[in-house]
């Protein structure tokens, strides 16, 4: 399979579902991509502004700064301590690289590469690009002798699941039984919202109890998009096993993938200071105490969830049919068809929208459940 083999970008089908929200005569409430609306911090614009003078090419494994900003970021909020900087990378974007870590590593036809049963589409994309097959499993005593690869994702895209500690453990015992690499996306780990993720950090893959103390074929990934507002700025990074660090970074000598080095730049603020980040925290955790009941009020149960950026929900018939009945009221949601077959009666809808259209989201879901 190659680039020109991929199949349609499914958010496309949406299309006539936001053309009936839009009709809305107090316009439409898009709760569906999660594309962040709050402003970047302004210590990360004006590190940014003051790196534009960029004359030369960038550090292909990031400038010595950077390198140690994220190692620090990993000892105090994620509790990964002694990470050095071999073991770091900065990547563009997070997305980039999961569809691309499959091709990096070297994997082909007759290799498996797992992902979460409630998954972002890009972990099967990566795992096709390169004639892999991708495998559906949140068991590890179901991955195959051919496992090459695992993707875990928590929080979880979709469904905000979190992984303690223990299902972390036996998740890299397994990937280390097989001898395939095990990727953290944790891209949402700063969003905690139920107990105990409301008030004790969520674990990385790279917590010494999970992996043993040894980051022997680990990797952890985190992007900048979700606590930070940096989207725009295709900021992100990976952690783990020196050896595939180093792996990952020969190819990318090779193959360029740089990161610009005004972007390096803000992301040492970004990294450096954890006040915005709670400030951004907060803004969530409101919207989603609004949301969240309004959805119930509505019919809709709403299914893990217990952390991340989106509310999973059904109200016990096909997505489709919940979509077109949200996009009467003029709300726009992503239905379960989406991360794989096997929710279809999900929908997944986003915290990222203003204050003002969450709140008259919630407005229209509680009138439209009395």
């Amino acid at each position: 399979m190659g680039v020109a083999d991929l199949a349609d970008y499914p958010w496309d089908a949406v299309a006539p579902y936001a053309q009936r929200a839009r009709r809305h005569p107090d316009g439409i409430v898009d709760l569906s991509v999660g594309s962040p609306v709050d402003e970047t911090p302004e210590r990360v614009r004006l590190a940014l502004a003051a790196a534009t003078d960029a004359h030369a090419y960038p550090q292909t494994s990031g400038t010595p700064a950077l390198r140690e900003a994220i190692a620090d970021w990993y000892a105090r909020r994620r509790g990964v301590a002694g990470l050095a900087a071999d073991d770091v990378l900065p990547t563009v974007g997070s997305k980039e690289l999961v569809a691309l870590l499959p091709l990096l590593l070297g994997l082909g036809p007759g290799d498996i590469v797992v992902h979460p049963r409630a998954a972002y589409p890009t972990y099967a994309v990566g795992a096709s690009l390169v004639g892999a097959t991708p495998m559906a499993s949140d068991d590890p005593a179901e991955w195959p002798a051919d496992t090459r690869l695992v993707w875990l994702n928590s929080p979880g895209n979709p469904d905000g699941r979190v992984r303690d500690v223990e299902s972390l453990r036996i998740a890299v015992a397994r990937a280390r039984e097989l001898g395939a690499v095990l990727a953290g996306d944790e891209c949402y780990a700063e969003l905690g919202w139920e107990a105990p993720w409301d008030r004790e950090p969520i674990p990385s893959v790279l917590d010494a109890r999970a992996t043993g103390g040894e980051l022997a074929g680990v990797l952890s990934v985190y992007s900048l998009s979700k606590q930070s507002n940096l989207a725009g700025y295709r900021a992100a990074f990976l952690a783990g096993d020196p050896a595939l660090v180093a792996r990952l970074l020969t190819a990318r000598k090779h193959l360029g993938l740089m990161v610009p080095a005004p972007v390096q730049t803000a992301m040492i603020a970004a990294l450096a200071d954890d006040r915005d980040v709670a400030a951004q925290r907060e803004r969530y955790r409101g919207r989603r105490a609004v949301l969240k009941p309004a959805v119930e009020a509505a019919g809709f149960r709403v299914d893990g969830s217990e952390a991340g950026l989106y509310l999973w929900a059904t109200e016990g018939r096909d997505a489709w049919e919940s979509l077109d009945r949200l996009a009467g009221l003029g709300i726009l949601a992503g239905p379960g068809h989406f991360y794989g077959p096997h929710f279809p009666q999900h929908i997944r809808l986003a915290l990222t929208a203003s204050d003002e259209r969450i709140a008259a989201g919630a407005r229209r879901l509680r009138g439209a459940g009395s």
